[in-house]
C-alpha cells in the first residue's frame, strides 16, 4: 500500500475528530443560551386569531399597562385577625412594594393591605410587569423571604408567582437533565457493551451533536425564526442525545460485525457505513419529516418544538455519520477492549435472539394474535385519558406555595378578583352586555373599566371609559383563573356576550387558558393524520414497497394508542395528576410514531436487504435475529433518556416522559419483537408488493436456509 495512502488513512478521521471538537469548543457557549431567549407565558404562542389576542391587543387603547398580579396573603392560624396584625400587614405591604420598585417590577398601582369578609385573612394585590423574565424570579424569592406575622401563615400567590413556581421547574434543564440523562445512557452502554471505552465515545458522539445543535437552536430563536419555551428546550435536549445515541449503536454493532469479516480496520468502516448510512439516514429523514408536521400547528410553542427538534436530529445524524466513524477508526478494535472482535472469528448475534425469532418462525399466528390482542385491550382505554388540561398552579409535582396561596384565597376572597376576564363590547347597548355577563353561571360581578387605577373597578366613576367606540368591562370569576371552572364559566361567559353584542369579546388569562387548550385540541386533529401519512409515503420510497409500510405504520399506531391507554390508567390511578394537556398527547403521538417508526427501518431495511437472497420469511427472521441486541440496546436507551425528563418537578414533562419511554419499550419488545416479524412471515414474499421482491427472492439461492415451521 503507497505510503500516501496509509497516512491518509489516518489523517482523514483524525482532521474530521478535530474539525468537530473545534467547532463544538466555541459553540458551546451558546449553547448554553438557549434559556435566555425561551418564553414560558403559554399566551404569547395562541395565534392573533384567537379571541383572547384580539382582546388583548385592544385592551392597549385603554392605556392601561398589562400586568401580572402577584397577591401577598396573609391567613389568620386560629379566628379573626387583631388590628396588630393588620397594622403588620399593611407593613410588609409597604415593604414588598419597596422591593419591587427598587426591581423597576411594578406596573400600576398596587392596592393596600385588603382584610377579609370574615376577618380570618388579609391580601395585597401587586400588578407586575409581564415581561421581568428571571427577575420575576428573584423579587417573589425576596418577597417569600419577608418577616411573617405571628399568629399566620404566609404566601406570595396569584398569576404572577404561579407562573414563576411554573417556569422555576425548568431550571434544572441545562444541568440536571443532561446528566441524568448522559449517565443513564452510560450505564446502558457499559452493561451492553462491557468496555470502559466505547461508551464514552458514544457518549461523546451525543455530545458533540448537542452542543452544536443547542448552539443553531439558539442563533434561529435570537433571529425570532422559531419560538422556544422550556418544554421544547428539555425536549430538544433529551432528543439529540437519544437519537444520537441509536445511531451510533447501530453503527457500532455493524462495524464489529465487519470487523470479524474484514481484516482492516479501514475496509470494515467503509463496508459498516455503506450498510448503515441508509438505514440511518432514513430514520433520521423520517423523525424529521414527522416533527416538522408541528409546523402546521396555530400554538407558537409547537411550531418552535418542530425546527428545533428536526436541528437536533440533523446534527445526530452527521455527528454518528462523521465524528464516531472517525474516532473509531482511530481506535479501531482497541475501541472494543477488552472484548476485541477478531478476524475470522464467528458471527454471535446472541442465542436469545435467535431462539426468539426461530419461535416467531414456528408460531407466527400465535405471535400476531396475542401480541395485537394484547395492544386492542390497552387501546380501549384511549377514551379515559383527560387531556383537558392542568391548573397552572397545580403543574409542578409536590405542589408549591403559589398553589397553596390559591387555595387559601378561594378560602376566603373570590378567587378571580386579581385577574378578572375581559370583556370589549361596543359602546352602544354596554349596558346589556354587562347585565348578560353578570347573569352567567360563575360571575361574581361585573364592572365597567373607568379609568381610575388603585381601586376596584369603576370606584369613583360611573360612566365608562369610551375608545374608537369600544368600551372595557371587567368581570370577575368565583374561581381562580387557572382552573377549569373558570375556563367552562369564560365559554358560558363568551356565548351569553356573544347573544347580546356578536362583536362583544372575552379576554383575560382564563379565556387565554381556554383558547390554548382549543387550539391545543384543534392541532391534535390536524397533525396526527398528516403525520401518519408523511411517514407512510416515507416508509414507501425507503422500502420501495406499499405493502410493507402499511403494515408499519399500522402496528406503530396501535402500539401508540396502547401506549395511551396504559397512560391514561397510570396518570389517574397511580401518580392521580389532575389531568393532562393535548399538547402532551400530541408531542406525545409525534415522537411516538416517529421513533417507533425508527427501529422497524432498522428491522425492515435488513430484512429487506436479507429477503433478496431468502425470501421475505427467511428473510424477516434472520433480521430479527442479526438487529435484535443492537435495537433492544437502542430502545432503552431511548426509552432512560426520555425517563430523564422525569427528574424535573413538572407535570407536563413527566408526562412525556413517560409516553414516550413506555412507548418505546413496548415498540421494541412487542411490536418490533413479535408482531412485525409475525406478520411479515404470514403475509410473505407479498409484504414487498408492487417491488420484484415480491415475486420471491432475487439473488442466487444456494446458501438460502429454508426455514422449518
Amino acid at each position: 500500500m503507497p505510503r500516501r495512502t496509509r497516512i491518509l488513512r489516518w489523517l482523514i478521521p483524525a482532521l474530521i475528530a478535530i474539525a468537530w471538537l473545534g467547532l463544538a469548543g466555541p459553540l458551546g457557549s451558546f449553547s448554553g443560551k438557549l434559556g435566555e431567549v425561551s418564553e414560558n407565558d403559554s399566551a404569547a404562542f395562541l395565534p392573533d386569531s384567537a379571541e383572547s389576542t384580539r382582546v388583548t391587543e385592544l385592551q392597549r387603547q385603554f392605556q392601561t399597562e398589562r400586568a401580572l398580579p402577584v397577591i401577598l396573603l396573609w391567613e389568620s392560624d386560629d379566628g379573626a385577625l387583631d388590628p396588630a396584625a393588620l397594622a403588620e400587614a399593611q407593613e410588609r405591604v409597604d415593604a414588598a412594594v419597596g422591593i419591587a420598585q427598587d426591581a423597576d417590577a411594578l406596573r400600576g398601582e398596587p392596592s393596600p393591605a385588603l382584610p377579609s369578609e370574615d376577618g380570618e385573612a388579609v391580601q395585597a394585590v401587586l400588578p407586575f410587569d409581564p415581561d421581568l423574565g428571571d427577575t420575576l424570579g428573584e423579587v417573589i424569592g425576596e418577597l417569600r423571604d419577608l418577616p411573617g406575622i405571628d399568629g399566620t401563615t404566609a404566601y406570595v400567590t396569584g398569576p404572577g408567582a404561579i407562573f414563576s413556581d411554573f417556569a422555576e421547574g425548568f431550571s434544572g434543564i441545562d444541568g440536571l437533565l443532561l446528566i441524568a440523562a448522559f449517565g443513564v445512557v452510560l450505564l446502558i452502554l457499559l452493561v451492553v457493551y462491557r468496555s470502559p471505552l466505547l461508551p464514552l465515545l458514544v457518549i461523546g458522539t451525543a455530545a458533540m451533536a448537542l452542543v452544536v445543535s443547542l448552539a443553531v437552536a439558539y442563533f434561529l430563536a435570537k433571529q425570532g425564526w422559531i419560538a422556544v419555551n422550556g418544554q421544547s428546550q428539555g425536549i430538544a435536549s433529551i432528543l439529540v442525545v437519544g437519537a444520537a445515541t441509536d445511531y451510533g449503536l447501530l453503527l457500532v454493532a455493524r462495524y464489529r460485525e465487519e470487523l470479524r469479516r474484514e481484516e482492516s480496520k479501514y475496509t470494515a468502516m467503509r463496508v459498516a457505513l455503506k450498510q448503515s448510512w441508509e438505514p440511518i439516514l432514513a430514520s433520521g429523514g423520517t423523525v424529521i419529516l414527522g416533527v416538522l408536521c408541528l409546523l402546521f400547528s396555530d400554538l407558537g410553542s409547537n411550531r418552535g418544538l418542530g425546527p428545533i427538534s428536526a436541528v437536533c436530529i440533523a446534527f445526530a445524524m452527521l455527528a454518528a455519520l462523521t465524528f464516531l466513524p472517525a474516532v473509531l477508526v482511530l481506535f479501531g478494535r482497541a475501541a472494543f477492549w477488552p472484548f476485541r472482535p477478531k478476524h475470522g472469528e464467528e458471527q454471535a448475534h446472541g442465542r436469545g435472539w435467535e431462539r426468539i425469532s426461530t419461535s416467531v418462525g414456528r408460531r407466527p399466528g400465535r405471535y400476531l394474535l396475542g401480541s395485537a390482542g394484547a395492544l386492542v385491550v390497552l387501546a380501549l382505554f384511549v377514551p379515559t385519558f383527560d387531556s383537558d388540561g392542568i391548573p397552572l398552579s397545580e403543574a409542578v409535582r409536590g405542589g408549591s406555595e403559589s398553589g397553596a396561596g390559591q387555595e387559601a384565597l378561594a378560602r376566603h376572597y373570590e378567587a378571580g378578583a386579581a385577574s378578572p376576564a375581559v370583556i370589549i363590547t361596543p359602546a352602544d347597548g354596554w349596558e346589556d352586555v354587562a347585565e348578560a355577563a353578570a347573569a352567567t353561571d360563575g360571575v361574581a360581578g361585573v364592572a365597567p373599566f373607568t379609568g381610575q387605577q388603585g381601586g376596584p373597578p369603576g370606584a369613583g366613576a360611573t360612566e365608562p371609559v369610551e375608545v374608537d367606540g369600544l368600551v372595557r368591562l371587567d368581570a370577575t370569576l368565583d374561581d381562580a383563573p387557572d382552573s377549569e371552572a373558570a375556563q367552562a364559566t369564560v365559554s358560558a361567559l363568551r356565548t351569553a356576550v356573544s347573544d347580546v353584542d356578536p362583536d362583544a369579546l372575552v379576554g383575560g388569562s382564563s379565556a387565554s387558558d381556554l383558547d390554548t387548550q382549543e387550539t391545543a385540541a384543534r392541532d391534535l386533529l390536524v397533525i396526527v393524520p398528516l403525520v401518519l401519512l408523511v411517514i407512510t409515503v416515507v416508509l414507501a420510497l425507503l422500502l420501495r414497497a406499499v405493502v410493507a409500510p402499511l403494515l408499519l405504520v399500522g402496528t406503530v399506531a396501535l402500539s401508540t394508542a396502547a401506549t395511551v391507554g396504559v397512560a391514561a390508567l397510570v396518570f389517574d390511578h397511580l401518580f392521580q395528576f389532575p389531568g393532562s394537556d393535548p399538547q402532551v398527547l400530541l408531542i406525545g403521538f409525534v415522537f411516538l410514531v416517529a421513533l417507533g417508526i425508527d427501529y422497524n427501518i432498522f428491522l425492515m431495511t435488513r430484512a429487506r436487504e436479507e429477503s433478496i437472497r431468502h425470501g421475505a420469511k427467511a428473510g424477516i427472521l434472520r433480521a430479527l435475529a442479526v438487529t435484535g441486541g443492537v435495537i433492544t440496546s437502542a430502545g432503552l436507551v431511548l426509552a432512560a433518556t426520555f425517563g430523564a425528563l422525569t427528574v424535573l418537578p413538572l407535570v407536563i414533562l413527566i408526562q412525556l416522559g413517560f409516553l414516550v419511554g413506555f412507548g418505546v419499550l413496548l415498540d421494541t419488545f412487542v411490536v418490533r419483537t413479535l408482531l412485525v416479524p409475525a406478520a411479515v412471515h404470514l403475509i410473505g414474499d407479498k409484504v414487498w408488493w408492487p417491488s420484484k421482491l415480491a415475486k420471491g427472492p432475487t439473488a442466487p439461492t444456494e446458501d438460502r436456509e429454508l426455514e422449518r415451521v
